[in-house]
């Protein structure tokens, strides 16, 4: 992601990664055209296992998981006409923070006619961490984004809470100059009354999906919400924006989670006569 967009990024001490993707229509298929990275975030080789030529990537960080003042920064262009999916091998790790805090920084742009899909593993905040998480995706006319997000609070399996600590999130969806969606949440370790205003319900795991793009049929936001009960039952909610989708998990378990936004995305892929989803492969390992 460009440093000028966060001026602060680069100031902070830590360990520091950059990682640049641009995607192109090369025929028939999409290609990786241009990828640039500093420090530990890179990419394996592309994938072409559909049959429109969608470009799969998986984004690596070998080291897992962030600690203070580390900073992640990814940068994606998907050019006019190609389609791009990322995902990643496994969660990325939020780790106690001495002073200060963890940055994962996501700058998505679409031009028109393209199509990016954003599907990362979850996210473990550890008790104790400090972390701001920003994602702001940029879309031309025409162009389609679907995109996650799941945040696990402490370690459930572990029987970690997270008693102390700080998350903030934001994401910003904007459509040439017009802001689609922006929200913006700050969760605090140990913090009754703070988990209670955000609708939490003392659940540790938590969940954003987006969607924009084509457009939709009348009993689409129905089904969304049938095919979410069905995988999360009484954990999942759905509602409709000016020109977003907007899919909710609050839960107890990060595979519910996961389950119902992979089971959204299959339908939202195939809605309205678009093509059907293949899932990548490092999702079956």
């Amino acid at each position: 992601m460009n440093a000028l967009l966060y001026p602060s990024a680069m100031q902070t001490p830590g360990w520091h990664a950059h990682l640049e993707l641009d995607f192109e229509l090369r025929g028939a298929r999409t290609t990786l055209a241009r990828r640039r990275h500093h420090g530990p975030l890179g990419v394996q080789r592309p994938f072409h296992p559909e049959p429109d030529g969608t470009c799969h990537v998986y984004v690596l960080h070998p080291p897992g998981g962030l600690v203070s003042g580390d900073t992640l920064e990814l940068d994606v262009t998907v050019r006019t006409g190609a389609r791009a999916l990322l995902t990643t091998p496994a969660a990325t790790k939020l780790y106690r923070q001495r002073e200060n805090e963890a940055r994962q920084l996501q700058r998505f742009v679409v031009h028109t006619g393209a199509r990016l899909e954003w599907l990362p593993q979850e996210t473990i905040a550890y008790a104790g961490a400090a972390a701001r998480l920003q994602t702001r995706v940029e879309l031309a006319e025409g162009a389609e984004f679907l995109g996650w997000e799941l945040l696990c609070l402490g370690r459930p399996a572990n029987q970690e809470r997270f008693t102390r600590g700080s998350v903030k999130q934001r994401i910003e969806l904007w459509r040439g100059s017009q802001p689609l969606l922006i929200e913006r949440a700050h969760h605090a370790g140990g913090s009754p009354a703070l988990s209670a205003a955000w609708g939490l319900g003392d659940a540790p795991v938590i969940g954003t999906l987006v969607y924009a793009g084509a457009p939709r049929t009348p009993d689409l936001l129905d089904e969304l919400r049938a095919t979410l009960e069905s995988s999360a039952p009484g954990e999942t909610s759905a509602s409709e924006l000016a020109s977003v989708l907007v899919c909710r998990y609050r839960g107890a378990r990060v595979e519910h989670g996961l389950l119902a936004f992979r089971s959204a995305w299959e339908l939202l892929r195939s809605h309205g006569g678009g093509s059907q989803a293949v899932a990548p492969r490092i999702w079956a390992t």
